[in-house]
């Protein structure tokens, strides 16, 4: 029996021997995907966080580690493998342009690691982690533009007016009255999207709320 697992081993491109290699490039590849992660999580400015997104940032970076693996000493695998990955499609629109970045730190870790990269990989990973934060402290407003848009009745629109006073910035951009009730359209800035969102929620008199992410280069 061994001498059999022993024989299908070696008529792999990676030996027995190769196994401890692949486990830890697994284990480092998951730890970096839980990094990206978390910098996803905390630079996150939107009004509301894809919890999986974020985890598909984790499922390639440690999707991706093992492939590369199998194919950096193969060269007619690595071909084939280029040509298959060539005919996927990929249906899902990503909505903010910097979630494409994301994914493709999450690869680029992986193809690192998988190619045994790993001090280079451990220096990109925490690298770009601080280029990130930096950006986002230089370019950051601290308040983020939206649309409002809320149903309220006449009580609920002198409520939410009293709670939108005490923002930095609000602007009603439309106003529409029917049979029932009032319907609101601001541009407000907030920081705590949420948080804001579910106290205007609590106000008596306001029967729906949202937020849409909204940029206003002009203002």
């Amino acid at each position: 029996m061994n001498s059999i697992i022993q024989e299908v081993f070696q008529n792999q491109s990676l030996g027995a021997s190769s196994i401890p290699l692949v486990l830890f490039t697994i284990v480092m590849a998951f730890a970096v995907g839980v990094f990206i992660y978390w910098v996803y999580k905390k630079t996150y400015r939107g009004v509301m966080f894809s919890n999986n997104f974020a985890l598909t940032l984790i499922l390639m970076t440690v999707i991706t580690a093992p492939v590369v693996v199998c194919i950096r000493n193969n060269v007619a695998l690595s071909m084939g493998m280029v040509g298959a990955l060539s005919i996927v499609r990929f249906r899902t629109a990503v909505k903010d342009p910097l979630d494409t970045g994301y994914m493709f730190w999450a690869l680029t870790m992986g193809i690192l690691l998988g190619a045994g990269q790993f001090l280079l990989a451990a220096l990109s990973v925490v690298g770009i982690a601080a280029v990130i934060f930096i950006l986002r402290t230089m370019l950051r407003k601290g308040e983020d533009s939206y649309l409002l848009v809320m149903r309220v009745n006449k009580a609920g629109e002198a409520n939410a007016q009293k709670l939108m006073s005490k923002l930095r910035y609000q602007n009603l951009k439309n106003k529409t009255i029917s049979g029932s009730g009032i319907e609101l359209t601001y541009e407000v800035r907030v920081e705590k999207s949420e948080a804001f969102l579910n106290k205007l929620l609590t106000l008596e008199g306001v029967k729906e709320a949202s937020l849409v992410s909204y940029s206003n280069e002009t203002a």
